[in-house]
């Protein structure tokens, strides 16, 4: 219970810090790390504040955003910009200067009762995004992937952020400008409700041997 698990994978010791991943002694490191913590119920309702930074996604052949890499530069540089600008987490446009994802969380928003998330090209494929959506999708609630601006997030009626371990978080101010009535909406709270049954009944089936081809 309360217990979030983190793998990482390097390609393994290095004699001196080359590039070269032929230098690399032996196998692979393998760092399995379990972290025990409750996640804060506080931002779960009050919800968090985001801010615009000027560190863009990339495209795929500059650094392939769906890639859960070690290379983390430009989502620790959208993160401090962030927080030096006093929100909690960086949002990020894509190339084309449409909204993307968050520095390390991914990012929905509501308008006219419909779930919009950015298309999947300048973002990770998030495990908790995808079933988001299916939850949202089974629940009857229109859903969208698609491109949308600044703009539509400052008009939108709710927005939130989703991730591994902090599930569905509200919303409630982008760039110093308040969403919706500066509260939790229906939408997420609805999703939250759907997403921690969903939580319970897998862990309820226990442990299982997966196998993969």
């Amino acid at each position: 219970s309360h217990v979030h698990i983190r793998l990482m994978v390097s390609r393994g010791l290095k004699p001196t810090p080359y590039q070269d991943p032929g230098t690399t002694l032996g196998i692979p490191t393998i760092v399995i790390l379990p972290e025990h913590k409750k996640a804060s119920t506080g931002p779960t309702t009050k919800g968090i504040s985001l801010f615009t930074v000027h560190v863009r996604r990339g495209a795929p052949d500059v650094q392939d955003p769906m890639w859960n890499s070690h290379s983390k530069l430009n989502c620790i540089s959208a993160c401090i910009q962030a927080k030096k600008a006093g929100a909690d987490e960086g949002l990020m446009l894509d190339p084309n200067g449409f909204v993307a994802t968050c520095n390390s969380v991914n990012f929905f928003a509501v308008r006219g009762g419909e779930l919009w998330a950015p298309t999947r090209k300048y973002q990770m494929h998030g495990i908790t995004r995808q079933r988001t959506l299916d939850l949202a999708r089974k629940a009857g609630i229109p859903t969208r992937e698609l491109d949308f601006t600044l703009t539509e997030v400052y008009s939108a009626d709710e927005c939130f952020v989703t991730g591994t371990f902090a599930g569905q978080i509200p919303v409630v101010e982008v760039d110093g400008r308040i969403i919706g009535d500066g509260e939790r909406g229906p939408i997420v709270a609805q999703l939250q409700k759907l997403y921690a049954e969903d939580v319970d009944q897998e862990s309820a089936k226990g442990r299982r041997l997966e196998v993969f081809s």
